[in-house]
């Protein structure tokens, strides 16, 4: 294996330190999941609806300040928006641990919100890793909150029994006060920080990502996805306390069925994208969404069949979260990946807000069934967008280094890089000193690509 195969030292330290950042923040807000609804719907002045909202305004928040956060974070410097984000995040949840009335409670988890910086994060983490390691920095990057997501479940009813839900928001003002410390201390300082396409949202391309209809049907799914989210986790803790379930027992329902949803559904993603499937086993997911939904609105009735259907709930939500990211990179322009995701994450947010505020209005006046009915309906527009969603080519994205101080001709540089054999797109970029490419997954000419790319400096290129 040569040097440029392998993560330098300073890549690792940054893609770990970076991925444990993550988790302490991801940990801060997934602890809250299974606990939130039934503690904010017996504080002063407070009802579904408004727990609903005080539940939600925190991803409103972020959906708005995103990208801005992101973009921001190119003018004054990444970790200057890191450290401004975690301080409002702590400032947040101490207000949150403070709060004896649902109103100072909305407030507390909009102050949270405003620490939008996972932008800025995955900026800084450009920053640092060569783009050949970009994509083995971010799956760091993901595990960590895969992880964090599962230990979340576990441990959360026994922290709120432990210390309740005031002193989970003091935690989290202390985890993000950590997190703080973690980026000045673990985290190195980029010798040079840029703007970088495959990680950030480029204003320019904002307008065509939001044309593209591909990727509009994408975004749909996953505010579809995240409203499902929220709306399950504003009713079955709930449900499972009226069926006599104390809540510190409640993770003997959510782990097991997490990991088997997770355990099947890894087999489905090999399948597809393997064998070209891709579409196949996102629409059956969905329709597999669609059924758990009608399922928790008929058949709630008994810890079993809870059990039942949020197995079959974290089966298609696995398989759908695994998708959805493959699914925009191989749809999304070769130049503005960035761009598509930084659109899927406000979608997202969107999402979990507007399921936590219209699940929880529904079962404050329908009851439960109200609440999964909507969302089995936004599995229903979902499926029928899916259906006519194209078929996504089996294609690859690469990222490659050209020379800084590189002064050729990008638009002849990525036409004689289109012109090799299963090159898709070629999108060359001197002022990030990469070429971005989609290639066919199988028989695309990297012998000739990279001579192409070894001449802008003379050295040896990895591909991603």
């Amino acid at each position: 294996m040569s040097a440029s195969s392998r993560m330098s030292a300073l890549e690792l330290r940054a893609s770990a330190g970076l991925a444990g950042i993550y988790a302490l923040r991801m940990l801060g807000i997934f602890l809250f999941l299974p606990v939130f609804m039934p503690y904010a719907a017996h504080l002063e002045g407070s009802n579904l609806k408004l727990a609903g909202l005080a539940f939600g305004i925190f991803a409103l928040v972020q959906a708005v300040l995103l990208i801005p956060f992101g973009m921001w974070s190119d003018r004054i410097g990444r970790k200057r928006v890191i450290y401004i984000g975690l301080a409002l995040m702590a400032a947040g949840s101490f207000l949150g641990a403070w709060a004896d009335s649902i109103g100072w409670l909305i407030v507390a988890r909009a102050l949270q919100g405003t620490g939008a910086i996972s932008a800025a994060l995955t900026a800084l983490l450009a920053d640092l890793t060569r783009e050949e390691h970009r994509t083995k920095a971010m799956a760091m990057v993901g595990g960590s909150i895969g992880v964090t997501f599962a230990v979340s479940l576990v441990v959360a009813a026994q922290i709120e029994h432990a210390i309740g839900v005031s002193g989970m928001f003091f935690l989290m003002g202390c985890l993000a006060i950590a997190a703080a410390f973690g980026v000045r201390f673990v985290v190195p300082d980029p010798q040079r920080s840029r703007f970088h396409s495959d990680a950030e949202t480029n204003a320019n391309r904002l307008p065509a990502i939001l044309r593209d209809g591909q990727l509009l049907r994408l975004n749909f799914g996953v505010f579809a996805l995240h409203a499902a989210q929220a709306a399950m986790f504003s009713v079955i803790p709930f449900s499972l306390a009226q069926l006599g379930m104390h809540k510190p027992d409640h993770w003997h329902v959510y782990l097991p069925v997490a990991m088997v949803g997770f355990v099947l559904m890894v087999p489905a993603i090999i399948y597809g994208e393997k064998r070209g499937k891709l579409k196949q086993v996102f629409l059956g997911a969905i329709v597999l969404m669609m059924l758990a939904q009608l399922g928790m609105a008929l058949w709630l009735d008994s810890i079993t069949s809870i059990v039942l259907w949020l197995g079959v709930y974290f089966l298609a939500f696995n398989a759908l979260e695994a998708t959805l990211p493959s699914l925009i990179s191989k749809m999304a322009p070769a130049d503005a990946k960035g761009t598509a995701m930084g659109v899927q994450n406000t979608a997202q947010s969107i999402g979990f807000a507007v399921g936590s505020v219209g699940g929880s209005f529904l079962h404050a006046h329908g009851g439960p069934a109200a609440a999964f009915l909507l969302c089995a309906g936004l599995m229903l527009v979902w499926a029928i967008l899916a259906l006519t969603m194209q078929t996504p080519l089996p294609v690859s994205s690469k990222m490659l280094h050209i020379a800084d101080d590189w002064e050729g001709d990008a638009a002849l540089l990525g036409e004689q890089l289109r012109a090799c054999a299963g090159v898709i797109e070629a999108v060359v970029i001197p002022g990030e000193s990469a070429a971005y490419l989609k290639v066919a997954q199988a028989g695309w000419d990297e012998t000739a690509v990279l001579a192409l790319i070894e001449a802008t400096s003379g050295t040896d290129r990895a591909s991603a």
